[in-house]
């Protein structure tokens, strides 16, 4: 049985990511400027194993996850440097937006109004279980909410300007959507009981399982259509030259398997059990060990 490390996920508020940031954005403008500088990524990390923090680390090194490895790859490649700006979910679509970060990176799906407002990707999938959608609730609650009707009047925590948000809205029209800023905010709510279930991705609530075993999903299952079920980066909108750059680089770490071994480290690292068949697939397996004190996390939101 492997160890895993104690990881406590945490976010900054957007306003300290977005003001407390001295050094100048790199440049990047839709002639696509990136032969110099920095590469500034905005990422929301209380999204495991897509981005989190490892307080064993320090600096821009504790921000860990499939999207920070994907993040450095990519500034790597471009031959540039790389700073991560920890923000709320929200706030990294405004960052991109206003140009203060380069790229989006926190487990963002394709929607229509992202594809108005911003340039976006080609899809990139992380792992299998970050493309279903899942409720989770405390255990005392097993057996309910298995269909829509349950849902009538149910208080159930979303968090702002996700994909669970729309989810929820959409096909959970009698309940009740409370939107939080970060999913560590929202475990904790979750618990005290200012709602009574949560809308997460799969991978994440593996996580956040795996250190709160009081929690459990429900057998409720969304119905999600496919272009949401893989991830995007945003970058500003009229960036074209390094959209271009950026899927290129894409494609080429699709094509060396670097998803899989990115996205099986961050399920490791964020203190999910992992081990493998003979074609190197994930095969669950009952975690005996010491877990995790804090765990949370997202794949598509």
């Amino acid at each position: 049985m492997k160890k895993f490390l104690s990881i406590v996920l945490t976010v900054a508020i957007a306003a300290t990511a977005l003001v407390g940031c001295g050094s100048k954005p790199s440049d990047n403008n839709s002639e696509g400027n990136t032969s110099n500088g920095t590469l500034k990524v905005a990422t929301s990390p209380d999204f495991a194993p897509m981005e989190f923090i490892d307080l064993t680390k320090k600096g821009q090194d504790k921000f860990v996850g499939f999207d920070i490895e994907m993040a450095k790859y990519i500034a790597s490649e471009l031959g540039m440097g790389i700073e991560f700006m920890p923000m709320s979910f929200d706030a990294c679509q405004i960052a991109v937006s206003t140009g203060k970060a380069d790229l989006g990176l926190a487990g963002f799906s394709w929607t229509e109004e992202r594809e108005k407002n911003y340039n976006i990707s080609d899809y990139y999938q992380a792992g299998e279980n970050e493309t279903e959608q899942v409720v989770i609730m405390l255990k005392e609650n097993e057996g309910k909410y298995k269909n829509v009707e349950e849902f009538n009047g149910v208080k159930v925590g979303v968090q702002a300007a996700s994909l669970q948000e729309e989810l929820c809205k959409a096909q959970l029209t009698g309940s009740q959507p409370v939107t939080i800023g970060d999913i560590n905010t929202g475990i904790l709510q979750l618990k005290k009981g200012d709602f009574e279930c949560m809308v997460v991705a799969s991978g994440n609530a593996d996580v956040i399982i795996a250190s709160n075993p009081e929690i459990i999903k429900s057998e409720f299952e969304f119905k999600i259509d496919p272009k949401y079920t893989d991830n995007v980066i945003l970058l500003k909108k009229g960036n074209d030259e390094l959209t271009h750059k950026v899927n290129k680089i894409l494609a080429q770490a699709k094509e060396q398997g670097l998803y899989e071994k990115w996205y099986n480290e961050a399920l490791e690292t964020a203190g999910v059990a992992v081990s493998y068949d003979d074609d190197g697939k994930i095969v669950e397996e009952e975690n005996n060990d010491s877990q995790p004190e804090e765990n949370s996390s997202k794949e598509n939101k």
